[in-house]
């Protein structure tokens, strides 16, 4: 599941987003100014955007408002302010209010701010806000913000938030001897910021401070009209609207992405069934684990070719292990059913709980099957290849599979146990309400009950495990699920990087266990969802979020003994939800955007390919392969209407993945409703489809 699938913001949420955002999109990118890095931790951002994007509100990107502009990244308006110099009793102006968020930013650093804002609508709505905050320092004027505002003047600093041909020479006239103004100037779809420094009555310096894409400054001293700005700095629909207000990378990169689909064809290995697919990933068969991603949660050209390259591994090259993002207790049922094992008692029916569609449908049903085929002919029952796994989400059934187990191998702790767990019992149906209790309350009310629990497990480890060793491993995964969970329901309240780190750390160790407890000569196939398979170091997620994965942890763990492998799709159908805990629906998945790699992979202008980007492949293309883009992540929530903000993060393709394996059209999975096999045993096992 990617970072969107979480649950929904709160008041105090947003206050520990707004200060994960200064601490890491701010701070950590060089804004020192302790002024604005402080303003910015009190303005909250969500109150200048639509309900639907308030989610977002501290994600570092520009957010659409209303009149068809945007309010600015987070890091462009601290920059831009830094930039400015401001001191607490400075009078500043600025050009180009939109929301009314950077004024209010400024507001709380100056003495006095005047902005202005050329549509009425947005004039009209800034200044409610400001109200409603209390931020009575600051007016919003509806005028011609190219003239500038000289009643007031004159100004220490003035900051335009729009791009126009030029500096107006009547906004350098209203600065005062040392004031400052800071500028996107440009004829082209980027701009140049400018800061420029009034030194005596005629006299002024200019400094430069890179690219930056902004909305056109409609004016007498800007563009004329917004029909000519548009034409004359080149904007359309895909550079208009959500890239505006960002900082941008260096222009060169225009260049190589036009490059890159030439090279991706060049190198690319087209196949045409998944067999062939098989082969051309058979390359890293001599890994100990092979991490097998899929860029969304729903498409059954993702399962299917995992399916066909993991039946290989297992079939001829000894894998005994396949691992997914996916609740131990149910895929432990999947494992009695590959394996030939008796079915365990809990839980009743295997995924049924949200997303039932991950792991209850066609094409997983079908490759159980393949893979108990498999595991028929292989005599050895510690080669045969379990299904396992690897997530923290299923707190109440392995508070039931421990209980079960101790009430056969020990009744006496099975008691002490049920008291202990007995502290989460009013949680687990929901527990993410736990989280909310120990955030409310200010302490970890059953952190010490479920750690004594797995402790006291732990300590019987050797009279247990003789009584029934694999029984034994069982209980006790799920001993450290429900401390893991325990935990991982607290620390979610305190920002996606805690939450997701800790997950995914847990799904690594759990990792780790499998393949000690199936021996010294284990090998291990990895199914999750790109986000956690490839190496987060290479991605915004880790630059950014501070958010690391199975994929690095991997990589950090067995050097080159593992291979991270990625999916991507243009279009076609997906299977997934608007809202978490929604009924799934079948949806369209839009075309990926040009400054893409799903973009640049369909432009080579080949229905599927494999592709080595990591060691094996030419320094030339995997340089080529390094420039940053955008990358899709479609988890078990898709929203199209905001697929640049759910949806897209940054990464760097040649090292995030070894290898990326590309399908142009792709369909949903096979999979449809489960409430006639929620209360009891499948009809037909193991899926009951």
């Amino acid at each position: 599941m990617t970072a969107l699938d979480a649950i929904p913001e709160t008041g105090n949420q947003h206050a520990r987003n707004r200060a994960i955002m200064v601490s890491r999109h701010l701070a950590a990118r060089g804004i020192a100014d302790p002024l604005v890095l402080g303003a910015m931790g009190k303005v909250p951002r969500e109150a200048f955007v639509a309900d639907y994007l308030k989610e977002f509100a501290y994600e570092d990107s520009a957010l659409p408002i209303e009149a068809g502009q945007t309010i600015s990244q987070p890091y462009i308006v601290a920059r831009m302010i830094e930039l400015l110099e401001l001191k607490p009793g400075d009078n500043v102006l600025e050009v180009g209010a939109g929301s009314g968020y950077a004024a209010s930013v400024l507001s709380r650093i100056a003495r006095e701010v005047h902005a202005i804002e050329r549509h009425e609508e947005l004039a009209a709505l800034a200044k409610a806000r400001l109200a409603k905050l209390g931020y009575d320092n600051a007016e919003i004027v509806y005028a011609d913000g190219t003239k500038g505002l000289p009643d007031h003047a004159p100004y220490d600093a003035i900051l335009v938030s729009a791009g126009g041909p030029k500096i107006p020479e009547t906004l350098k006239r209203q600065l005062a001897i040392g004031g400052r103004l800071v500028i996107p100037v440009g004829r082209d779809v980027h701009q140049t910021l400018l800061r420029v420094r009034r030194t005596g009555e005629a006299t002024f310096e200019e400094e430069d401070f890179g690219a930056v894409t902004f909305v056109p400054l409609i004016g007498e001293e800007g563009w004329g009209a917004p029909e000519t700005a548009k034409k004359e700095t080149k904007i359309d629909a895909e550079t208009s609207g959500f890239a505006n207000g960002l900082l941008v990378p260096a222009r060169r990169a225009k260049v190589i992405r036009t490059n890159l689909s030439h090279l991706i064809a060049e190198a690319a290995e087209p196949f045409g069934d998944l067999d062939e697919l098989a082969g051309l990933a058979e390359r890293f068969a001599h890994k100990r684990v092979v991490l097998l991603g899929e860029a969304t949660h729903g498409t059954a050209e993702f399962y299917d070719a995992r399916a066909r390259i993991t039946e290989l591994l297992v079939r001829k090259h000894g894998y005994n292990i396949v691992a997914v993002e996916a609740d131990w207790p149910d895929a432990r049922v999947y494992d009695a059913y590959v394996r030939g094992l008796p079915r365990p008692k809990v839980p009743k029916a295997a995924f049924v709980r949200f997303p039932t569609w991950m792991w209850r449908n066609g094409q997983v049903g079908d490759f159980l099957t393949r893979l108990k085929a498999i595991n028929e002919t292989i005599p050895d029952p510690e080669r045969k290849a379990g299904f396992y796994g690897l997530d923290i989400y299923s707190l109440s059934a392995s508070i039931e599979a421990v209980l079960v187990y101790l009430d056969k191998v020990d009744p006496g702790a099975a008691r002490i146990a049920r008291e202990r767990y007995g502290c989460l019992t009013p949680w687990r149906a929901e527990p993410s309400r736990y989280g909310h209790m120990a955030l409310s309350r200010g302490y970890a009310l059953c952190e010490k009950a479920v750690t004594a629990a797995l402790v006291d497990l732990l300590e019987k480890r050797l009279d247990y495990f003789i009584k029934n060793g694999e029984s034994f491993f069982d209980a006790e995964q799920n001993a450290r699920i429900v401390a893991g969970a325990e935990q991982y329901y607290r620390v979610m309240y305190y920002g996606n990087a805690e939450s997701w780190n800790l997950r995914d750390q847990h799904m690594f160790d759990t990792l780790e266990r499998v393949l000690t407890e199936r021996g010294p000569g284990s090998k291990a196939v990895v199914w999750a969802h790109n986000s956690h398979v490839g190496d987060a170091s290479f991605t915004e997620m880790g630059e950014v979020r501070g958010e690391h994965n199975i994929g690095q942890l991997a990589r950090d763990r067995f050097g080159e003994d593992c291979a991270l492998i990625g999916f991507g799709t243009d279009r076609g159908t997906v299977a997934a939800a608007s809202d978490w805990d929604g009924p799934m629906e079948i949806k369209r998945v839009r075309p990926a955007r040009d400054d893409s790699y799903e973009g640049r992979s369909r432009d080579a202008g080949i229905d599927a390919f494999f592709l080595e980007t990591g060691p094996g492949q030419k320094a030339s293309v995997r340089d080529a392969l390094a420039e940053p883009l955008l990358e899709r992540a479609i988890g078990v929530i898709y929203r199209p209407e905001t697929e640049l903000l759910s949806h897209y993060f940054q990464a760097v393709l040649s090292r995030q993945f070894d290898a990326w394996i590309w399908f142009t059209e792709t369909e949903a999975v096979a999979a449809g409703p489960v409430s006639a096999y929620a209360a009891g045993p499948e009809e037909t096992y193991p899926l009951g489809l």
